[in-house]
């Protein structure tokens, strides 16, 4: 399409804008001025430690300050997210915590010292096996990394699961889940913005810790937490990158089920080990896994964390009983779920794509993209999820997408007729082609509707 030759110069500039497929202009061909969030409004900030075992942190703005969520492992840890958090120039208002788990818990004595005047919250449940620790973690992390505290700060303010906070202005909706990754887990949620903090109920691309040898019941409370907060549209984990709320979910739920029809078999009657997971098992076990979920890192400084995880869930696997597994743990065929149509038609992922862009969610936008994703707009070619977030950033949030119609759908396939307002204002129609794998977009076409 050549708009130039069909207008004067002085709307060459508008023109521009459209072929870019998605950049933000006013009517005469300016860059318009895109509204700035109101503090409350803007993306939650994020500090994650490093690797191995790498731990998130978040600070939520709140209209009295920031809301913390989660302490990190160490308080050497928790004293770099502090520095990063003092830039905001913003006070604390509090401190959540999702978890028992050590490495969620450790640097809550230094975030504590840093902000004395934050309260920091747990459920009564949460500060109940934190005080009891029943299961012996706090000293086999002083064990395994002697920058572990000697001693924890615990919560000030406790909470019944379900019950509402009102926290530096905010109101989050909270639930508590039990015998799942964890024994007790809270989940803070913003029926606001849609925006869940779920700790490590569900973990973006990592491999989690399954030690506890509970992956029946943490499958239980994945379907939990979708029924809980089926509105829920960005969710920020305790490890591992934001993404869509119900494609975390899915890809957890997937994680779970494909290592549990891995570990089946060597614990079945007449395996070389018998219950046991031989070490023959155990490498081949780890083996598949790698190649299924290639180059995952651990959420945990532990070096044997695969080979603990397969012995914990064969032990798990050989104690249950088949004519009573619940539906939620029954082991499906190792190959990527047919995508169904989700919310008004639309494949899950690519729900995942609309709702980010209109709800100016520049993670889950990029978080419904498969990390090599291809995206070519208007023949213009991002290659790889941070190439696709740059373009986003800088042509797509602050705009909205609105979808006229499904043109064409097929198993991984659809294609939408959509109007794009950028700066939410008047606007085109164009084709949008998604290729979907899973709980991800793998490729995206952006041509004009003629």
């Amino acid at each position: 399409m050549n708009y130039i030759s069909r207008r004067p110069i002085a709307a060459s500039l508008a023109a521009a804008c459209l072929i870019a497929a998605l950049a933000g202009c006013s009517n005469d061909g300016e860059p318009a001025p895109r509204a700035k969030p109101a503090a409350s409004q803007a993306a939650p900030g994020r500090y994650a430690s490093s690797n191995p075992g790498s731990v998130n942190t978040y600070w939520i703005q709140a209209p009295a300050g920031l809301v913390l969520v989660d302490t990190l492992r160490t308080p050497d840890d928790a004293r770099k997210a502090v520095a990063e958090i003092r830039k905001t120039g913003r006070p604390v208002a509090a401190i959540l915590l999702t978890h028992s788990h050590p490495d969620h818990v450790g640097g809550a004595g230094a975030f504590h010292e840093a902000f004395p005047q934050a309260p920091v919250y747990a459920s009564k449940a949460t500060d109940k096996t934190m005080r009891e620790d029943e299961r012996g973690l706090y000293a086999l992390a002083r064990s395994a990394n002697p920058a572990f505290p000697a001693r924890l700060t615990y919560a000030d303010r406790t909470f019944e699961g379900g019950t509402p906070l009102q926290v530096g202005g905010l109101r989050l909706e909270t639930a508590t889940f039990t015998h799942g990754e964890s024994d007790v887990a809270d989940v803070y949620y913003r029926s606001d913005t849609g925006e869940l903090f779920s700790g490590d109920l569900a973990t973006g691309k990592v491999t989690p810790a399954l030690i506890e040898g509970t992956s029946c019941g943490w499958l239980q409370v994945l379907d939990q937490l979708g029924t809980r907060f089926p509105a829920a549209r960005t969710m920020y984990p305790g490890h591992g990158a934001a993404g869509p709320a119900r494609a975390l979910i899915d890809e957890q739920r997937q994680y779970l089920k494909a290592f549990r029809a891995l570990v089946r078999p060597a614990v079945a009657p007449g395996s070389p080990g018998g219950k046991a997971v031989g070490a023959g098992e155990q490498k081949s076990i780890a083996a598949a896994l790698e190649r299924a979920y290639p180059g995952r890192p651990p959420v945990a400084d532990l070096p044997t964390i695969v080979q603990e995880n397969i012995k914990a869930v064969g032990r798990e696997l050989s104690a249950e009983d088949p004519a009573k597994t619940p539906a939620a743990c029954a082991d499906q065929p190792q190959q990527e779920p047919r995508q169904e149509p989700q919310q008004g038609g639309l494949l899950a992922p690519v729900n995942a794509y609309v709702t980010a862009v209109n709800g100016r969610d520049l993670d889950a936008l990029a978080g419904a993209f498969a990390q090599d994703a291809e995206l070519v707009d208007v023949g213009r070619r991002f290659q790889g999820r941070a190439a696709i977030r740059e373009w986003a950033r800088a042509e797509v949030i602050g705009g909205s997408l609105t979808v006229v119609k499904v043109a064409e759908s097929r198993p991984g396939h659809q294609r939408l007729l959509v109007r794009f307002a950028p700066g939410g204002q008047g606007g085109f129609e164009a084709y949008y082609a998604f290729t979907v794998n899973g709980s991800a977009i793998t490729r995206a076409e952006l041509t004009y509707a003629r």
